[in-house]
């Protein structure tokens, strides 16, 4: 993160000065407090600096990101996941095709009654299948898909930072978000309850910078 030449003079009259008031903050540098506060804004909302009601800014001490580091710890996949897109094992290529194309998704879930995970597909399947000449009308996704156990996952109580990593880690777009459900037979298996994306994240960034969050 880089400051303003003013940003950077705020921060070290708070770090000598503070606990300081904005209007204070203000009057060293012969300035309105409304002319500063887009400049205080960006330093709290960074982390760099910390206000207290009737008390004022002082300096918290923490590197420029520490603050957007700990929320995308803090923050869990429950809070911000979409809904997932879905389709039966029996669904055809042609089928996932179309489907992938009105939802505007890069990776589908395939599951089985109960929307329990069975797989997942991505774009780069469905193209390099449509590529290769087979009859799509009446190939099943099932045949091309990714199975479990070699789906990678998340559930809804991990947090942002660790869904993240695991997007990196498998060079993946999107991870079916779950939940653990115990069957008649005493069998763990995935309920598929979202979809954590590189769009997620996108939107949370965005909203941690407009200071939504």
């Amino acid at each position: 993160m880089e400051l303003s030449k003013r940003q950077e003079t705020i921060l070290e009259i708070v770090k000598k000065e503070g606990p300081i008031t904005g209007e204070q903050i203000a009057e060293r540098l012969g300035l309105t407090r409304a002319t500063l506060r887009p400049d205080m804004a960006i330093l709290t909302m960074s982390g760099l600096l910390e206000a207290r009601p009737r008390v004022g800014y002082f300096y918290s001490g923490k590197k420029p990101g520490r603050e957007m580091a700990e929320k995308l710890h803090q923050t869990l996949i429950s809070d911000i996941k979409s809904v997932p897109v879905v389709v039966p094992e029996q669904c055809t290529v042609y089928d996932a095709v179309v489907t992938m194309f009105i939802e505007d998704v890069g990776t589908m879930f395939v599951v089985r009654e109960g929307g329990l995970l069975e797989g997942v597909i991505s774009r780069k399947d469905l193209l390099k299948t449509t590529l290769g000449g087979q009859d799509i009308h009446n190939l099943p996704v099932g045949v091309i898909m990714t199975r479990m156990p070699n789906v990678v996952y998340v559930e809804s109580d991990a947090s942002v930072w660790e869904a993240a990593r695991r997007l990196i880690a498998h060079e993946v777009d999107a991870l079916p978000v779950v939940r653990q459900v115990k069957g008649n037979d005493g069998r763990i298996d995935l309920e598929v309850v979202g979809r954590f994306s590189k769009t997620n994240v996108t939107r949370l960034f965005v909203e941690l910078g407009e200071g939504g969050y």
